[in-house]
């Protein structure tokens, strides 16, 4: 595989990731923070443009899921992805730790 592959990979994973967050504070009719919120990233967006954010992102994370030819064949397609996965995780992680003691 291309590296190009790879970097693929790392960021199926973190968009697959953030579908998690949006999609379920979406459903639960809760706000979240998102890109269209203002400010970006900062304020709450309605439960609509979550779920919506969320599927922008799955869809983009197949795209790139496809891209990076992820298979169990290849441990270290798996492994990137899964690096994609803790990355993004634990950045937001502490983004929005920061945001709720501020």
């Amino acid at each position: 595989m291309s590296w190009y592959n790879y970097v693929a990979c790392f960021f199926a994973g973190a968009f697959l990731a953030n579908v998690v967050p949006h999609f379920v504070h979406g459903i639960s009719g809760n706000r979240f923070p998102t890109p269209f919120a203002h400010p970006p990233g900062r304020g709450l967006s309605s439960p609509t443009v979550n779920v919506a954010w969320a599927w922008l992102n799955l869809i983009v994370g197949y795209v790139l899921f496809r891209a990076g030819k992820v298979s169990p064949e290849n441990y270290a397609s798996l492994i990137v992805l899964l690096a994609g996965i803790v990355a993004i995780s634990t950045i937001l992680s502490f983004r929005f730790r920061q945001k709720m003691t501020q």
